[in-house]
């Protein structure tokens, strides 16, 4: 019986005495299977080849932790300490002893949080090695392929996990799609994190928004509006997403501009047809 792993999404599911047929995570129409096919491998498969976690301090309280080589989508999950409470945004397959002294090191964890299913990878072993709760947003428990007494689903729009930590529904990429508010990162100007909730683009001086990335499904005109107007209310002025992407200054504004510029686009209003 082994947890077997997708090498293309990352999520960890539930022991199995074969290997699995179907990833559920990637037959969806937000994410794909390879074109090689579905393929797995375990976490201690993993930690008999080359892969290692990078810790990083990014800024005062935050650091990435990202696994090299590139494993699965590839994304970065961030460690935030505030006020002595460190919280996991978003979550990494690959767990090795080395990244559990370097995090013990950093203060251990408190809790550990998710934007959205793309990132649930190993987030079960990550509760179970640090004995803390994992945050998801009851909308995404279908999503969920290994069940957990750690997990906490909650409920609503938001959920304050400290003084100045905020988790908030948006939906949009998914249901339950969630953000994180601190707002005393950046020297007091607040830090937004998103995953890809909502997502920078290349120039790291605008936002976009999608159903699917892979698929590239935009996502609706009203819902993009209803995201633009809910993280107005937010304090940010840097905003980082799932892959190393930073927008460094007026984050705030350029969430809003970039909304009108999505919207405009879909509406037809923006460029000629």
């Amino acid at each position: 019986m082994l947890r077997y792993i997708c090498e293309t999404c990352g999520v960890q599911y539930e022991k199995t005495s074969e290997i699995p047929e179907h990833c559920m995570i990637c037959e969806e129409e937000r994410q794909y299977v390879s074109t090689t096919g579905q393929s797995w491998t375990t976490l201690e498969n993993m930690r008999a080849e080359s892969f290692r976690n990078k810790i990083i301090l990014e800024e005062t309280g935050l650091y990435s932790v990202k696994t090299s080589p590139d494993f699965a989508i590839g994304q970065t999950a961030y460690l935030v300490q505030h006020e002595g409470f460190n919280l996991l945004w978003d979550c990494i397959s690959y767990l090795d002893e080395e990244t559990i002294s370097e995090i013990n090191r950093l203060g251990g964890l408190d809790a550990i949080a998710l934007s959205h299913p793309h990132y649930y990878s190993t987030q079960v072993e990550w509760a179970e090695v640090f004995g803390v709760p994992i945050y998801i947003h009851e909308d995404d428990r279908k999503w969920v392929m290994r069940k957990s007494d750690h997990i906490v689903y909650w409920s609503g729009e938001s959920i304050h996990l400290h003084s100045g930590l905020t988790i908030h529904r948006l939906g949009g990429h998914f249901k339950g799609g969630a953000v994180l508010e601190w707002e005393s990162g950046f020297n007091g100007k607040g830090i937004l994190l998103t995953g890809d909730i909502i997502q920078v683009v290349a120039d790291r001086e605008w936002v976009s928004f999608m159903y699917s990335y892979p698929n590239l499904i935009p996502l609706p005109a009203a819902k993009v509006k209803e995201i633009a107007s809910k993280v107005n209310e937010m304090k940010f002025a840097r905003l980082y997403n799932a892959f190393h992407r930073i927008v460094k200054e007026n984050a705030h504004e350029r969430v809003q501009e970039s909304a009108q510029r999505y919207v405009s686009a879909l509406e037809g209003t923006w460029f000629e047809t």
